[in-house]
């Protein structure tokens, strides 16, 4: 375990893709009401809605709403993603902190089924949004790199593949702040996380890398040590395990790696996240509430262990 990083910067996904994967219907002071609760905690990331169509995702049709309603905290970046420049202007017409996006997926098929787009036409999008980015005088970048680790259309991604979309990305970014490669389709496993980071690595050996995980099988947090045994130093997760992911044909099982049992994880390895656990605990329970029905965070259910109170 000596690459395992000293400190880990854990980015919150619940209010956005925890909530875009439950029914419509979660009041928009709701939301606002999780937010503030994870603000407290000592996160430094949390993304708070997306700015996508209504029609295709209605329970992100409040966004504005929600972006307005924030009572911001020092300290803490509170984010929006879209996918095209007509997302990106109704994010700007926000009080969110805006953070470029640049997109990229493994899978090709992925791009065409779910945004319409092949490779080609997705890099030509991404370097049609710099313009815009450059007008709000944006100067920090994160980069995504969709089905990083499996397609359900294309099967196994080979690590060539996942090289190539990040190509296509730094063509378009060269100094991005962080590059995620996503398993968006939750079917990675420890030897997959590795064989595609040191794939990465021998391409780019300094490329700060980010990991964002589902735990649709069952084996999010060990894919996440699998990471940090590796240096990753960056993680998206979701309060409660808030989440997962529609396209992974395995429903009962979804849900994005938990924030709480991740901070925990690292806690019990040494390695400092900032987060305050026990107000984790109460936002993930909050999260529960909200939603009406059990989630698959361990901790919250658990608590701490006593020789930790």
């Amino acid at each position: 375990m000596s690459d395992l990083p000293s400190t880990v910067r854990i980015c919150e996904e619940g209010p956005r893709e925890g909530f875009q994967s439950e029914p419509p219907g979660i009041v928009a002071a709701a939301k606002i009401e999780l937010i503030d609760a994870l603000a407290e905690t000592g996160l430094g990331d949390i993304a708070c809605c997306s700015f996508v169509s209504p029609k295709y995702v209605p329970q992100m049709a409040d966004a504005e709403e929600v972006a307005a309603g924030l009572r911001k905290r020092a300290g803490v970046r509170y984010t929006g993603l879209w996918l095209n420049a007509s997302g990106f202007a109704r994010a700007r017409a926000t009080p969110l902190d805006l953070t470029g996006l640049v997109v990229a997926s493994a899978s090709e098929t992925f791009g065409i089924k779910n945004n319409n787009r092949n490779r080609a036409e997705m890099l030509a999008g991404q370097q049609s949004l710099m313009s815009d980015y450059r007008d709000a005088a944006i100067d920090a970048f994160a980069a995504y790199v969709f089905t990083a680790f499996g397609c359900n259309y294309e099967g196994e991604i080979a690590p060539t593949l996942v090289i190539g979309a990040i190509e296509d990305l730094l063509s378009v970014i060269p100094d991005p702040e962080v590059v995620y490669l996503c398993d968006t389709i939750g079917s990675a496993s420890p030897p997959t996380i590795e064989r595609v980071i040191a794939e990465v690595r021998s391409h780019w050996p300094e490329l700060p890398l980010g990991l964002h995980l589902h735990d649709t099988r069952g084996v999010g947090m060990a894919n996440a040590l699998t990471g940090l045994q590796l240096g990753v130093a960056r993680f998206d997760t979701s309060i409660g395990g808030l989440g997962g992911c529609p396209f992974a044909g395995n429903r009962p099982a979804a849900g994005n790696l938990c924030t709480e049992d991740l901070a925990y994880l690292c806690a019990e390895l040494g390695i400092e996240t900032g987060l305050d656990i026990p107000a984790l605990i109460e936002a993930a329970r909050l999260a529960e509430h909200i939603v009406g029905h059990p989630l698959p965070g361990k901790l919250k259910q658990a608590g701490l262990p006593a020789r930790l109170l």
